[in-house]
């Protein structure tokens, strides 16, 4: 049974979403699952914006066919190569073989490598390159590493809408309501929109605001990513978030705890931080445990938030894996412009501090705040002074 929205008036939802998946690109947990989202753009000429993910072909293909309602297919955009969204491609192509594929020479290339060949029909295009459809007449606009070398993006001048590949996009399967503005987006999307920005795209802050720059040039009416819902309106706010991210700017004021803790006393020293932090007015403080949190949840919480306290044990004279491992994740999105405090345990050889001090000190404008606590084994009654210094300059500091 086809299932298609009306976007507008001569647009049309055929994309559909997974929840059976359980890690997206085979890293990232989704248990609200996933949407592909594909359009279908009806004038004198017919055009597909992308395909799908091998797992929802069949409900995709049913989907196109309504959308076409007997009609041919003129034209299918590929803005992005990348599998769950270019898989069904060639069978596409062989229900409709005269279909012509529009997209950037990259894109061409990496069909040969995925498939074995291009399609016989085939538009390469570049930027500012223009497709007239009658009514409707595309822009395409170049997009390079977000987050694929071969990513475009195309602008529908006549209704002004930006079909945005993966920028804009969203972890979350779609229920009914494909539009941001008929969703509790702000409560209930934006932590896996942060999740998704931060540990696909975050590498590519300068990528991303070299598109954000191309975008304030257009008037855009309408964002359709490949994945979450469809924006028509409160864009500046959606955009607003985009741009912070992309300039490593902290989204909040606020403090994020992680600790590395393997008996308990790494933690209990963590959460006693918290609670000094809170004596000192400091809200929303939020804490986690780096053996138990996912570390995309982690990265994107770093991202979020001013300042970060990492307490780890040491762990065969490093730093206490699961913290090392995030550590790592950090260093390679390019996270940046944060303020860090810093507390070890070790028993015989505290060594998780130095080593945690080494590893931010190759990132880029990281402020390390205080004297690093040093446990032994666990806090002892003398350490609290060192515990409410510590909290004293992660406190002043929020607060400038």
């Amino acid at each position: 049974m086809h299932n298609i929205q009306s976007i507008s008036k001569d647009l049309v939802y055929v994309g559909s979403s997974d929840r059976r998946l359980a890690l997206f690109e085979n890293v990232y947990p989704i248990p609200r699952g996933v949407s592909y989202n594909s359009y279908v753009l009806l004038d004198e000429k017919t055009v597909l914006f992308d395909t799908t993910d091998a797992s929802v072909a069949s409900q995709f293909f049913e989907n196109v066919q309504a959308a076409l309602a007997g009609r041919k297919l003129d034209y299918v955009v590929v803005h992005h190569m990348e599998p769950d969204h270019a898989a069904t491609l060639m069978d596409l192509l062989l229900r409709y073989p005269e279909t012509t594929v529009v997209c950037t020479a990259k894109a061409a290339q990496m069909m040969e490598q995925f498939f074995g060949g291009k399609p016989a029909n085939l538009m390469a295009v570049k930027e500012g390159d223009t497709l007239s459809l009658g009514k409707h007449s595309l822009v395409f606009t170049m997009a390079p590493m977000v987050h694929w070398p071969e990513v475009m993006m195309t602008y529908d001048a006549t209704d002004k809408v930006l079909f945005s590949a993966d920028a804009f996009g969203t972890f979350g399967a779609l229920s009914g309501n494909i539009f941001a503005d008929e969703m509790n987006f702000e409560g209930e999307w934006l932590n896996d929109a942060r999740r998704y920005y931060t540990n696909i795209v975050g590498k590519y802050g300068v990528q991303v605001q070299n598109v954000l720059k191309k975008a304030a040039t257009l008037d855009i009416k309408m964002i359709c990513p490949l994945h979450g819902p469809v924006w028509r309106s409160n864009l500046e706010w959606f955009i607003g978030k985009h741009d912070l991210w992309s300039r490593y700017e902290p989204e909040e004021k606020g403090v994020v705890i992680i600790y590395g803790s393997i008996y308990g006393h790494t933690e209990a020293a963590a959460m006693r931080m918290g609670t000094l932090l809170a004596q000192r007015g400091i809200k929303n403080i939020k804490a986690y445990d780096a053996s138990h949190t996912h570390v995309s949840e982690l990265v994107s919480e770093c991202f979020r938030a001013s300042h970060v306290v990492f307490a780890s044990s040491t762990y065969n004279n490093g730093i206490f894996t699961p913290m090392e491992n995030l550590l790592l994740d950090l260093k390679a999105h390019a996270w940046q412009r944060r303020t860090v405090a810093l507390i070890e345990n070790g028993s015989w050889a505290a060594q998780s501090g130095k080593l945690m001090r080494a590893e931010l000190e190759q990132m880029k404008d990281i402020t390390i705040v205080g004297d690093t606590v040093s446990l032994k084994s666990a806090a002892a009654p003398a350490q609290e002074e060192q515990l409410a210094a510590l909290a004293d300059a992660i406190a002043n500091s929020c607060k400038l």
